[in-house]
C-alpha cells in the first residue's frame, strides 16, 4: 500500500462504566498517564485518553464513558490489550497489592520462553502483560 510508512495506531477505544475507577486503574496500578480529558455533555458522554507517552509518538487507549449506562458486555470478538513491562513478576505483584484480578500468573508462555500474564481492568477487559528487557 503507497503511503504506509505514514500510517500508525493512534488508540484503542473501549467503554468503560466507571470513569474514575478505570482511571484509577490505569493511571495508579498501571502506572499511564491521564494524557487529556473531555466532557461532552450534549453527547452525555465523557473521553479520557491514557497512555505511556505523548500521542504524538505512541499509541494510547480511549476510555469512553456513556453517562448513565449499565455495564456492558464484552462480547466474544475483543479479545485483549497488550502492554509491554521490563518486570512482569515486580508489576504482578504491585497489581495484586493493589486489588487488581490477575487472571494468569506470571511465567513462560506455553512452549516459550517470554514471560506474559494476564490482568483484567475494573470493567473485565483482558491486559496481556509481555516482559520486554529494556535494551541496552
Amino acid at each position: 500500500m503507497d503511503g504506509v510508512d505514514n500510517f500508525r495506531m493512534l488508540h484503542t477505544m473501549i467503554r468503560v462504566h466507571d470513569l474514575e475507577k478505570s482511571l484509577a486503574f490505569y493511571t495508579g496500578l498501571m502506572g499511564m498517564k491521564l494524557l487529556r480529558r473531555r466532557e461532552v455533555p450534549e453527547g452525555k458522554y465523557t473521553l479520557a485518553f491514557v497512555g505511556y507517552g505523548d500521542e504524538s509518538s505512541q499509541a494510547v487507549i480511549e476510555l469512553t464513558y456513556n453517562w448513565g449506562n449499565a455495564p456492558y458486555e464484552l462480547g466474544n470478538g475483543f479479545g485483549h490489550l497488550a502492554i509491554g513491562a521490563p518486570d512482569v513478576y515486580g508489576l504482578c505483584d504491585r497489581l495484586a497489592k493493589g486489588g487488581a484480578k490477575i487472571t494468569r500468573a506470571p511465567g513462560p508462555v506455553k512452549f516459550g520462553t517470554t514471560v506474559i500474564a494476564f490482568v483484567e481492568d475494573p470493567d473485565g477487559y483482558k491486559i496481556e502483560l509481555i516482559e520486554r528487557k529494556p535494551v541496552a
